[in-house]
């Protein structure tokens, strides 16, 4: 019997307005695919530029679903190139073109180029929310954490 499982594949309608590759998993295990710019032109990013790096791919996520973008961990690590707004949200009724928001956090120009891999996609199912609105409770129920944030559990 083997170890691996094919995880369930969810079907995702998609319109490629590009020359290059769908996304597609690296490996076996990956979580994230590959998403890879769509250019006419190189995009140079000076230190501390951001620009919204288009992919070329429209696609209709399953409600219930959204698609997370993520960085590469490589163009962080080598270049300090990361997704500014990471994870960015790909909601199920968007439509338009899937736009990467990279930022060069790094201390030398960086050139994305035609067909470069940008980002990851990750897709991830989601809840919605309903507010339960308690106006006779004067506080909520404690927790070991409460109001805690922002670093309260130290650095280490």
């Amino acid at each position: 019997m083997s170890e691996h499982t094919t995880p369930h594949a969810v079907v995702v309608p998609v319109v490629a307005d590009t020359p290059h590759a769908l996304p597609s998993y690296s490996t076996e295990d990956s979580a994230g695919l590959d998403l890879r710019a769509k250019l006419d032109a190189p995009v140079v990013l000076q230190p501390g530029q951001r620009a919204l790096i288009p992919t070329g791919l429209h696609f209709a996520l399953p409600q219930g679903y959204e698609a997370q973008v993520r960085p590469r961990s490589g163009l962080a690590y080598k270049h300090g190139v990361t997704v500014l707004n990471s994870p960015g949200t790909i909601d199920a009724d968007y439509r338009g073109d899937v736009g990467v928001i990279l930022i060069n956090h790094g201390q030398a120009p960086f050139t994305v180029e035609n067909g470069e891999r940008i980002a990851q996609l990750v897709l991830a199912r989601y809840e919605r929310v309903e507010w339960a609105v308690i106006e006779t409770v004067e506080q909520l129920p404690a927790s070991i954490r409460g109001a805690g944030g922002f670093g309260h559990t130290g650095t280490s």
